[in-house]
């Protein structure tokens, strides 16, 4: 991955890899209405911090090492039903490491 510079940059990354997520969780057909609510809801708080004017603030190497593993961990679930089960986890740790309130 190119080193993002900013917060956003680093956050639409981030959101890619949560897009791709969200997208494995949606093959279990009898949850496929809480999967798009869940990924609507975390989607927009993600997209308010993007917005905020510390969006074009720097990124620290730690918070893009932190990022960068999180997409890694969120990129090795092949089964959907743990997807789902990350669908609200990783944009908490997401958050976190960028020192945001989730």
């Amino acid at each position: 991955m190119t080193q993002p510079r900013t917060r956003a940059e680093l956050l639409a990354v981030a959101l890619d890899a949560y897009d791709a997520l969200t997208s494995l969780g949606e093959d279990v057909d009898d949850e496929w209405t809480y999967v798009n609510d869940l990924s609507t809801a975390w989607r927009q708080r993600v997209e308010a911090v993007i917005a905020a004017p510390s969006g074009d603030g720097p990124v620290t190497p730690s918070q893009s090492a932190a990022v960068e593993r999180l997409i890694d961990e969120v990129e090795r679930v092949s089964d959907p039903h743990r997807a789902i089960d990350w669908l609200s986890t990783f944009p908490q740790v997401l958050l976190v490491a960028l020192g945001e309130q989730p």
